[in-house]
């Protein structure tokens, strides 16, 4: 079966997106199934920020791995890998077109392509989260390039988890950690990928009207209540662009207006990044939803 992949910077209409080509399957007598990959999007409670489709705008459409995480837990590439294979295998067994779709390049690589995971060793993990924790991501990063420098240079130095995870890998098998895609060939299956694109200066404006929209709606009161569920036990939802400075404002670290400056820029150079990661993949040109539904449904006699 083909799978259909929208992958692109937060707000370029991904969600919008998917749920077009999943009405224009269900038009030619078929039914999709969509699976999610936006990291955050894992997580219960995390709503607003994330621009999470609530259940009355899915369009009746069935939605996978939205909502499987408590805020305390840290989220892991590997485990969200075999979640989402078992999930479109899944949807494939009951004969439905399977769409990923979001915006985390990373998770969605290894969904997409053969990703080798290095080995992982809980103490020597905690070991680099806690030097990390004491000496900042410059330092880890100097670290790094020591021992492997095209990593270094690859993964910047402010990218602190990333910069861990590679000292782990190297550590453990004393070879080159590997940044970015497999070769393009190494794609694991038939899939149609669509790049969703935005002119860059209307994405800025987007992205800041979206972010200041966020503060309406109440991702103060978002966070406070996310704080209760326990994010700040954990890693990886505390850090999610506007929550940190959600919870920063809360504790009169910041006000209002710089929490929402700070998540602005902070978004603009994460879409820039999104970019930057996204126009390597092999996308094909861009299809309206209905050529890309006669191509999936057709696929499902093959």
């Amino acid at each position: 079966m083909t799978l259909i992949a929208v992958v692109g910077a937060t707000g370029t209409g991904k969600t919008a997106a998917s749920l077009d080509i999943a009405d224009a399957v269900a038009r030619l007598g078929g039914t999709a199934e969509i699976v999610n990959c936006d990291a955050m999007q894992l997580y219960r409670g995390m709503d607003i920020g994330t621009a999470k489709a609530g259940v009355d705008d899915r369009r009746g459409h069935p939605h996978h791995l939205l909502d499987v995480l408590e805020p305390w837990q840290d989220a892991a590439v590997p485990a969200y890998r075999d979640a989402a294979l078992g999930a479109i295998a899944a949807i494939e067994a009951r004969g439905a077109v399977p769409i990923l779709v979001g915006g985390s390049g990373l998770y969605a690589s290894s969904v997409l392509y053969d990703f080798a995971f290095p080995a992982t060793d809980a103490a020597l993990r905690a070991d680099l989260d806690a030097e990390l924790e004491a000496s900042g991501a410059a330092a880890m990063h100097a670290r790094l390039a020591a021992v492997d420098a095209s990593a270094a240079a690859a993964i910047g130095p402010h990218n602190g988890r990333r910069l861990v995870r590679a000292l782990e890998a190297v550590t453990l098998t004393g070879e080159p950690f590997r940044v970015g895609l497999p070769p393009e060939e190494s794609l694991v299956r038939p899939t149609i990928i669509q790049h969703v694109r935005a002119d860059r200066a209307e994405l800025v404006e987007r992205l800041d009207a979206r972010v200041a929209r966020m503060w309406a709606l109440g991702i103060v009161d978002e966070a406070r209540a996310l704080r209760e569920a326990g994010i700040e036990r954990g890693t990886t939802a505390q850090q999610a662009i506007g929550y940190r400075q959600a919870l920063d404002q809360l504790d009169g670290r910041i006000d209002e207006s710089e929490a929402v400056e700070r998540t602005q820029a902070l978004t603009r150079r994460y879409a820039r990044r999104q970019v930057s990661w996204f126009q390597r993949y092999p996308a094909a040109p861009p299809m309206d939803p209905t050529e890309l539904a006669r191509r999936a449904v057709g696929s499902l006699g093959a």
